[in-house]
């Protein structure tokens, strides 16, 4: 008999380590059922304490603290605590208490008497041993189990390889749980932006204008869903059309913003007549008191008379128009003031353009021209002017096509890294 108890008691040793692991695996299966990473801890703290008893526990993730290049522990699971914001958002450094040197070094700590372990961190009067175990995925520390127990010497070096065991599967689960959140986050971003992609294609006319003597035509080619480019045109009375081209600085939504509230301005300058000048000083006025300090808005905006043949505009700090001839001389009109919305209170001049027979104006952004091919050369505005000589001859849709092809062949790309706008009036 003697020599049976051993193995007896060694055997009821062995069945008690196989139920837990029996009970690990069903904890396992239980949360790797859900995707919402709340909901998963909370699953883990409620069935934790049959796997492992404690009398307070917690699970701690490190997460980014905004605005710093520091990082803090946040809990996202507790049990057996008095709430505070001293618990839900830990005031440790890396390296101080349990919690801040596991998550240093990586490594778990058992601590069979706190009172006389000079790293605890103090945050429940009753607790006498303590067991912390680093959540790790991808070879990074992303976070810690911390156990708590009123009695001195609660855990050992099995409850502690139980514990190493489930923290290895949540960890899993943490990141399959993020990765769905960043899906599900990136469908809600493209959902968001194929509405404001369909709200700002309504804004764009939906014909070229008809203008006696002139062959007009304008495309936008987009980077992203949504364009920071901008083009309208207004017909002010029978032989006069206001024509717009804008750029926003950046891209995305923000950019659009900065559109749609320009298209609304330019539009009810535009129809109460005030002259292209007046109604960008307006504007920019209204931009400067609405917009932040880094955004703001590049724009030409000119009167094209039908019966004068000529352009009359201001130009915001945009590109300067392109002018060709029939016999390929072209020049850039160099003349500008600020961005609208840059500075307060700025006064903008106005220039003019006298179409002769057979010539072409080509209001455009730089994403057109400052597009460049995987060595980092610009398309420039030298190869661009070329381009749009080459094709003089075709009708101004058609020189668009022309236009876009010359620049996706130089690039190598189908896609723009900026958004790109032509407008390109010809005198016929």
């Amino acid at each position: 008999m003697q020599q049976v108890q051993p193995e007896q008691s060694d055997r009821t040793s062995r069945l008690t380590v196989e139920d837990k692991l029996r009970l690990l695996l069903d904890i396992t299966k239980t949360i790797s059922q859900s995707l919402d990473l709340e909901e998963v801890l909370n699953l883990v703290m409620d069935t934790l304490g049959s796997l492992i008893p404690y009398d307070a526990a917690g699970i701690y993730l490190v997460e980014p603290k905004e605005g710093s290049p520091k990082e803090l522990f946040k809990a996202k699971a507790i049990r057996g605590y008095q709430l505070s914001f001293e618990l839900i958002e830990p005031r440790l450094r890396m390296g101080e208490g349990f919690l801040g040197a596991v998550v240093q070094s990586g490594e778990p700590i058992i601590s069979p008497d706190v009172s006389q372990d000079p790293r605890y961190f103090r945050a429940r009067e009753r607790t006498r041993s303590e067991m912390v175990a680093p959540i790790i995925s991808n070879d990074r520390v992303i976070g810690a189990f911390d156990l708590e127990s009123d009695e001195v010497n609660s855990y050992n070096e099995d409850d502690l390889a139980v514990l190493q065991l489930l923290t290895s599967q949540v960890a899993i689960i943490i990141e399959k749980a993020r990765l769905h959140e960043q899906v599900v986050e990136k469908k809600r971003i493209e959902a968001q932006l194929d509405i404001a992609r369909k709200v700002q294609l309504e804004l764009l006319p939906e014909d070229d204008p008809d203008v006696a003597g002139f062959d007009v035509s304008a495309f936008i080619f987009p980077a992203e869903e949504v364009s920071g480019d901008y083009y309208d045109w207004v017909k002010l009375f029978e032989d006069q059309f206001g024509i717009v081209v804008a750029d926003a600085v950046g891209k995305g939504i923000p950019a659009a913003l900065l559109m749609a509230f320009l298209r609304a301005s330019l539009r009810t300058s535009a129809q109460t007549g005030y002259a292209p000048n007046v109604a960008f000083s307006k504007v920019s006025s209204l931009l400067y008191e609405s917009i932040d300090d880094n955004q703001f808005i590049t724009a030409i905006y000119g009167v094209l008379d039908s019966t004068n043949r000529t352009f009359v505009f201001s130009n915001a700090g945009h590109n300067p128009p392109l002018l060709i001839k029939p016999d390929g001389e072209y020049r850039f009109v160099e003349y500008g003031d600020q961005p609208l919305g840059m500075f307060n209170d700025v006064h903008f001049h106005q220039h003019f353009i006298r179409f002769e027979p057979g010539q072409v104006m080509v209001i455009y952004t730089d994403g057109i021209t400052e597009a460049a091919n995987d060595l980092g050369e610009e398309y420039g505005v030298d190869r661009f002017a070329k381009r749009v000589l080459d094709g003089i001859h075709l009708p101004a849709k058609e020189l668009i096509d022309h236009v876009r092809k010359g620049v996706t062949d130089f690039t190598e790309r189908k896609v723009l890294d900026d958004d790109g706008t032509l407008f390109i009036v010809k005198a016929v």
